[in-house]
């Protein structure tokens, strides 16, 4: 477990709670230790991933459900595209609040914040303002 938080940058602590909710899996060695298959490590930064932008870890939970479900039904993917659906309205409405304060910085504020942002995105706010005219 020390090796895994290591690598993925988290703590042990963090790897037990996850554990305890079923975010991870763990086999137990005959000493009782727990033992984490490869994929553990992406699962981990997948997690993390989400939980950065403010995820719910019971999403996260499903997220991973369905990123793991080799067969999803159309029902789940109807479901998902929804849900992705819904966030892009809150995100487009944000963007809109947000507007006329960023009309008001000068230049070097504005260079600023866009220094922050990821190529992502910037790309998303542009497609968002786009699909709003």
């Amino acid at each position: 477990m020390g090796e895994l938080a290591t690598l993925a940058n988290v703590s042990k602590r963090t790897i037990d709670y996850y554990t305890s909710l079923g975010l991870l899996q763990a086999n137990r060695s005959k000493s009782n230790y727990r033992i984490y298959a490869s994929e553990a490590l992406d699962d981990l930064k997948f997690i993390e991933r989400y939980k950065k932008l403010g995820v719910s870890l019971e999403t996260i939970r499903r997220k991973m459900e369905m990123k793991k479900c080799h067969e999803m039904n159309e029902f789940i993917v109807e479901q998902h595209i929804e849900s992705v659906s819904e966030h892009m309205k809150q995100l487009n409405m944000e963007l809109s609040d947000l507007a006329p304060v960023f009309e008001v910085l000068n230049t070097k504020q504005k260079e600023a914040i866009f220094k922050r942002l990821t190529i992502e995105s910037v790309a998303l706010m542009q497609s968002l303002h786009f699909l709003t005219k």
